[in-house]
Formats: C-alpha cells, structure tokens, sequence
C-alpha cells in the first residue's frame, strides 16, 4: 500500500505528514532525510495501530500538482 506524505520547507528545515495516518510526522534539515523518516514512522505506525488491534485506514488522498496560471 502506498500512502501520500505531503512534504513541506519550513523556517528551520522539513517537515512531512500523511493525510490518511493522523499523527504519523517527520521533521528534519533535509528534505532527503524527511523522507527517510516519514518512510520509517509509516512503517512504525502501521505496526502499531495492528499492534494494538486499530484498524489500517486505506490510502485514499492523492496528490496533484497544479498550474496557478
């Protein structure tokens, strides 16, 4: 399953959420290492909400780039 992690540059460096996981974040000084980390912390949520018997939520945001012409 792949889920979208929305990435943005902050003041003092990256940060990175994903929609469809509540509270699964990442905050680093790269976006290179956000990505890593937010990679590692879907795993580890994912395992602990199974964990715990909570139920997976599916991945249903998707992600667009659009013109603001």
């Amino acid at each position: 399953m792949k889920y979208v992690a929305v990435v943005e540059r902050g003041k003092d460096g990256w940060g990175a959420y994903v929609p469809d996981l509540p509270g699964c974040v990442a905050v680093g000084p790269t976006r290179e290492f956000v990505a890593e980390k937010i990679r590692e912390g879907i795993r580890l949520h994912i395992e602990s909400l199974r964990t715990h018997g909570e139920v997976v939520p599916e991945a249903t945001a998707i992600a667009l780039t659009i013109d603001a012409v």
